[in-house]
């Protein structure tokens, strides 16, 4: 594929942002319809990025026979049906994290996938920001072995708000969202599947319905291990922290940034051709589609990360 690859997103919030400054950095890219809950907002959002078509509607865009492909920043309660609503409607599709919030709604995605032969992705960012590639290169280059990988993840959420501090229309969830991205990160680095987990949760919130803090723990087959803390009650620094202890080395990411144990800044900019781990993620996903190929982070890949969040999700109901 040599043209330019016609685009539409869906979620004008957030993360759809995210995604809008990251496109303009790429070639050969763009986004000509923009999908939203709320169509002044939505259209709001569209003038200041240049996009001409806007819709509240999903399947209008799909309707649009110049759409190559379709980015999903929706409620994660939609993510299952809208990929496979795009991939049957010959789009190729990526989907923020997580993919589906159940076991069965990950394996449909699949199917229809392997059905279609698309590409079909989902956003399980953690891969791509420089600051993890840079610890995967020295696993694979053999200079560097996970023993342990420590997780924070800590959020302020007390009430039902989104990443810029504004009213969601939806409930965010600590195991089959964040706890996502640890869970196929720590798979993904330590080359190795995950053969035991276990998860204990807090107090269900009275009004969100949903656990707001969250303790799991991970084993590989390779026999490194995984410690993740999760809150939606913390309030202080706020983020997701990796600590990779490993045997030749400890390193500490935050998003982007990397240090070593000593706290001191690794230059990760040589790493990739962008500092922004959404960038590099939609990078990936367009690559996938000129060249015919499979994405990194493609929903086969991720597919064993669903399987322990609902393995997981058995053992916090029991």
């Amino acid at each position: 594929m040599s043209k330019t690859i016609k685009v539409a997103l869906a979620g004008a919030g957030a993360f759809g942002t995210k995604h809008l400054d990251g496109i303009k950095n790429i070639d050969g890219v763009e986004v000509v319809s923009l999908v939203g809950r709320r169509l002044d907002q939505t259209q709001e959002i569209a003038t200041k990025y240049g996009i001409k078509h806007v819709t509240t509607d999903l399947a209008d865009s799909l309707a649009i026979k110049e759409v190559d492909a379709v980015i999903l920043c929706t409620p994660t309660q939609m993510h299952a049906a809208q990929m496979i609503q795009c991939l049957k409607a010959g789009k190729h599709a990526q989907v923020e994290i997580p993919m589906a919030d159940s076991w069965a709604d990950a394996q449909a995605i699949l199917q229809v996938q392997k059905e279609t032969g698309l590409v079909a992705m989902c956003g399980h960012t953690r891969r791509f920001n420089p600051s993890h590639q840079y610890v995967n290169q020295k696993i694979k280059a053999g200079e560097f072995n996970i023993q342990q990988l420590n997780v924070q993840t800590y959020f302020f959420r007390r009430t039902n708000m989104n990443a810029m501090g504004q009213a969601r229309s939806w409930t965010d969830h600590l195991l089959w969202h964040h706890a996502a991205h640890t869970v196929d990160l720590f798979a993904y680095q330590c080359g190795s599947p995950i053969v035991k987990a276990n998860a204990v949760q807090g107090p269900i919130h009275p009004a969100l319905g949903i656990a707001m803090d969250m303790s799991v723990q991970l084993q590989a087959a390779n026999g490194a291990i995984c410690t993740l803390s999760l809150s939606f009650n913390n309030d202080g620094p706020l983020g997701t922290f990796f600590r990779y202890i490993g045997d030749t080395a400890t390193y500490i990411a935050s998003y982007d940034d990397l240090y070593n144990g000593n706290n001191e800044k690794i230059d990760v900019s040589q790493v990739a051709v962008s500092m922004n781990g959404i960038e590099l993620q939609d990078r990936e996903f367009f690559a996938a589609i000129r060249e015919g190929r499979e994405p990194n982070s493609s929903v086969a890949q991720v597919l064993p990360c669903y399987k322990v969040l609902h393995e997981l999700e058995l053992q916090l109901n029991s």
